[in-house]
């Protein structure tokens, strides 16, 4: 019998078109031997949409983006629920929705009540990692290196700017960074040299969230390490983008023909293995499962700081964290789906040995 695997993608966030790269990647490096694959895509106004007779020969990326009914997001989710994830057999959700209404625990929070596998994070942890303003915080209490900040909600804004905007001279200074606390794929965030900039980035943030962190610039190199696992993680070789940006914004990220990747990164032995240790020390301080990307900030006097933890990395065949594990161990991109379904399944049947009763 084929394990039933049911693929969440797209979703209301803004990262909507990453969560597409992401999951038309992950449907052509799927065993059909062994496992039936299944979309769910949910579109921009959060309508879920499951395609019949689903093939994936011939699959363009444009045929990912369905077209939905003329129903509510609840009519949509309750067929799904009844006629895909309530039919009997082996089945698992591979949840690969990026940002908001997806990788902040909502998704993983149905999940749970439905008693079905599903591959990462948990709900605590998918929250907990996609708001920066409380990551901070865990990284803080579990003694682990980062740059100032303070956060800021849009009220406090709106009732004293000014307020702010001194807290920023006189705590964080220039160049800083700000950043929407609960987005990824740099989206939002500005880097600022003064006090105009600062406000306009403040106002364009505020776009995207209601709460807002405020960074400290740090000069250095950002360093990547991708971790996997439930109770004893692993971490990767750790690895870098090779770029000449100042701000590694999204068009950066996602647009730059010239990007490339050092994997491992070119860095010392014994600082090698601290930013693998630091990498497993902050995926345990958040209480991950499954997979996780940790980002750093290597600095020219041998300082690492944590940059941040992000709960569902870029997935496609050419992101960093597969990337990453296919030159620590040699786990090809199949292979490492695989894992991450494995981790699901056990983190599962370990649920299960819970009491609920006295």
């Amino acid at each position: 019998m084929k394990t039933k695997l049911f693929i969440v993608y797209g979703g209301k966030s803004v990262e909507h078109e990453v969560s597409i790269k992401t999951a038309y990647t992950v449907i052509q490096s799927i065993d059909e031997s062994k496992f039936d694959i299944s979309p769910i895509y949910i579109t921009r106004d959060g309508i879920w949409c499951v395609q019949d007779n689903f093939s994936r020969e011939g699959l363009d990326i444009t045929d990912l983006s369905l077209q939905a009914q003329s129903q509510t997001a609840a009519e949509s989710m309750g067929q799904v629920l009844t006629n895909q994830l309530s039919i009997p057999g082996k089945k698992v959700v591979l949840p690969l929705l990026h940002g908001s209404n997806g990788e902040d625990g909502t998704v993983q929070g149905l999940l749970e009540l439905l008693n079905v596998p599903y591959v990462g994070n948990g709900v605590l942890s998918s929250a907990v990692t996609l708001d920066k303003a409380i990551s901070k915080q865990l990284a803080a209490q579990a003694g682990i290196n980062q740059t100032d900040y303070l956060a800021c909600r849009v009220a406090e804004w709106q009732d004293n700017r000014l307020a702010v905007l001194d807290a920023v001279a006189k705590n964080i200074g220039y160049p800083c960074y700000v950043k929407p606390a609960s987005l990824g794929s740099s989206i939002g965030i500005s880097r600022c040299i003064d006090k105009q900039q600062l406000i306009d980035g403040i106002i364009e943030a505020f776009n995207y969230d209601s709460k807002l962190v405020i960074e400290r610039e740090i000069i250095g190199r950002e360093i990547q390490v991708a971790v996997m696992g439930n109770g004893k993680p692993l971490a990767s070789l750790p690895g870098e983008f090779v770029h000449n940006h100042i701000f590694f914004d999204f068009e950066s990220k996602y647009m730059d023909k010239q990007l490339t990747m050092s994997i491992p990164a070119l860095l010392p032995e014994e600082i090698t293995i601290r930013i693998r240790q630091l990498a497993v020390q902050v995926f345990e301080a958040h209480d991950c499962s499954g997979l996780a990307r940790i980002d750093f900030f290597y600095t020219s006097d041998g300082q690492l700081y944590l940059n941040e933890i992000n709960a569902l990395p870029g997935f496609t065949n050419y992101s960093m964290y597969p990337v990453m594990w296919e030159r620590t161990n040699g786990t090809a991109y199949p292979e490492l789906v695989e894992k991450l379904i494995d981790y699901a399944f056990t983190r599962h049947a370990e649920k299960q040995l819970l009491h609920y009763t006295r």
